[in-house]
């Protein structure tokens, strides 16, 4: 490969770097779905052992283990880090995708916790551990159901978003019409506040802080509730419908392109469906499996 197309492309994959992206970012794999499973499981523990830490019981008395555990986490989770960082065509593009950020989230805390004096004057060091959550996020890319969700939600986008300027212009309507019946002496002081009155109602909240006194206010109210039961199923309906959709598509799988590191295209595809760059050919037994 030259050095012009290695400029345009990024760091070309072959040997051990192939063989660790492999076991990292696809999960076709026998060393692939180990390494997720794996990685699944030190989330999970790691989460708990953040829950556990804030029983102020159980962290009082195991103060050293929770410590000793949560850096022993942290170091997992910063080689797995710079592993993808030093596997990947465009270390760079990962690190500020969704999931890079994430991971860095993930990591951050612990060390900054090191350099933040914990004086009165400053928030006690101990409220950024609360962020160590962040790790949950990272359960999302070995989830298939989570992404046949999220591509649900994507195709029904444009749906979605007519239905909820659909809603809008109710409840902004009706919360006017709320504001002129029942007036400030009620409680309707402005129409913000009433078009509150009306997104509670609308979906079946209703706290009650706002409530109508009039016959009429009343009459409105109760189409309003009425109305809100089969609002609620219709973004329910979208969504279902293009789960069910997919259901019929090809099996996705964690085929990842080496360029921008998008997964799920499907076995025959030639090119990226984000990128548009060349695929590799598409194999079930990569180099990883001889390396478990």
């Amino acid at each position: 490969m030259t050095t012009a197309t290695t400029d345009q492309l990024g760091k070309p994959l072959d040997g051990w770097r192939l063989r660790l992206y492999t076991v990292i970012f696809e999960a076709d794999t026998r060393a692939g779905r180990l390494f997720d499973q794996w990685l699944i499981a030190v989330i999970l523990a790691s989460v708990l052992v953040v829950m556990l830490d804030s029983v102020q019981g159980l962290g009082d008395g195991y103060q050293l283990t929770f410590t000793v555990l949560e850096w022993l986490f942290t170091a997992a989770f910063t080689l797995e880090y710079v592993a993808r960082l030093t596997c990947v065509r465009h270390p760079a593009r990962y690190a500020l995708s969704f999931y890079g950020l994430i991971d860095l989230a993930a990591l951050l805390p612990t060390y900054v916790a090191l350099f933040v004096p914990e004086v009165h004057a400053l928030i006690d060091v101990r409220v950024l551990r609360l962020l160590r959550v962040f790790r949950v996020f990272k359960l999302t890319a070995y989830m298939t159901e989570f992404q046949s969700l999220g591509a649900a939600l994507r195709a029904s986008r444009r749906k979605i978003l007519v239905f909820l300027s659909a809603v809008l212009m109710i409840v902004l309507v009706v919360g006017t019409l709320m504001y002129v019946v029942e007036g400030p002496a009620n409680g309707f002081t402005s129409i913000p506040t009433s078009v509150y009155w009306a997104i509670t109602t609308m979906t079946t909240v209703g706290f009650g802080d706002i409530t109508p006194k009039t016959d009429l206010g009343r009459l409105i109210a109760s189409a309003m509730m009425l109305l809100g039961w089969g609002t609620l199923a219709v973004p329910t309906g979208i969504v279902t419908a293009e789960m069910t959709s997919q259901r019929h598509q090809a099996p996705p799988t964690t085929r990842t392109c080496h360029e921008c590191l998008t997964e799920g295209h499907s076995p025959d595809a030639n090119f990226c469906l984000h990128c548009g760059a060349k695929l590799p050919a598409y194999q079930t037994h990569r180099p990883g499996d001889n390396h478990v």
